[in-house]
């Protein structure tokens, strides 16, 4: 993955293509601490999350990854959204898979955030991989499959059909709460790097770290579980560790001391010294 890198040798690796930073990334002295900046439904600090305004926002702010909630309409299409509802961030009201994607179009999803918002639309998942895919990585969450049955095959039809299913540089990651659905998107797209979500520590344990490491690539806990132990862990069993949501500068330093591989914000400025 390509990394923010905090410490000696910075300077000379922001000057070097992506090819000679591969040769560039040791330095001869001092700290090298390297994470992978995600920005959280876009920057949605700064924007309405989950909108084009929001993705064009990480992007400007030279995060790594945008991260995006993918659900489907009624019929069919699959959008980006993160409540299974639309009431919170649109003039609407209803449930996601309730609503076509003609309906969900015609929302505006900008204004709760701000009058010059106003007009967002949101986005399609197909719009978002042409938009953005080989400018960022795209951090793609599968929110609540269990609603959407064949939710996974559709995903990996637009992989695909992309030849995104073959990602370089991990540029492609996908990640649930839902582990069953994780096991079936590791069987359908088994190039493409598996994330598991989780905010309990139930799920931190000896054996089940064990368990994911079967099928996943990264295990992605919410930063009030994370400490140097269970990073240890994590990477023992050969997975990254990436952390949310960072949405304050103490967050961010604390999970960059713990050495994390990735933190997930609202607010990339926070993580990346860049901007």
């Amino acid at each position: 993955m390509k990394k923010t890198l905090i410490g000696t040798g910075v300077a000379l690796t922001l000057m070097l293509s992506p090819f000679q930073q591969v040769f560039a990334a040791e330095p001869t002295t001092g700290e090298l601490r390297q994470f992978d900046t995600v920005a959280h439904r876009g920057a949605a600090g700064y924007a309405p999350e989950n909108t084009i305004a929001a993705f064009d926002k990480g992007l400007e702010m030279k995060a790594d990854y945008i991260e995006i909630d993918v659900q489907r309409s009624k019929d069919g299409e699959l959008v980006v959204i993160h409540d299974t509802t639309v009431d919170r961030t649109t003039d609407g009201t209803g449930r996601v898979g309730d609503l076509t994607l003609e309906e969900l179009r015609s929302l505006d999803a900008g204004s709760f955030k701000g009058e010059q918002f106003a007009g967002e639309k949101i986005p399609t998942f197909k719009e978002i991989l042409d938009r953005y895919h080989g400018k960022i990585g795209i951090l793609i969450e599968l929110k609540a499959p269990e609603l959407y049955p064949g939710i996974e095959e559709a995903v990996a039809q637009e992989l695909t059909e992309r030849n995104l299913d073959k990602p370089q540089n991990d540029k492609i990651i996908i990640q649930s709460f839902n582990f069953e659905s994780m096991k079936k998107m590791d069987a359908l797209l088994p190039k493409v790097p598996i994330g598991v979500l989780t905010y309990s520590s139930l799920y931190t344990t000896d054996a089940a770290l064990q368990e994911f490491a079967k099928y996943a690539d990264l295990f992605n806990p919410s930063y009030g579980l994370v400490s140097k132990e269970l990073v240890d862990k994590v990477h023992n069993l050969g997975m990254e560790i990436q952390s949310w949501t960072v949405r304050s500068p103490e967050a961010a330093q604390f999970l960059i001391d713990m050495k994390v591989d990735g933190i997930i914000t609202d607010y990339p400025d926070y993580v990346d010294p860049r901007n």
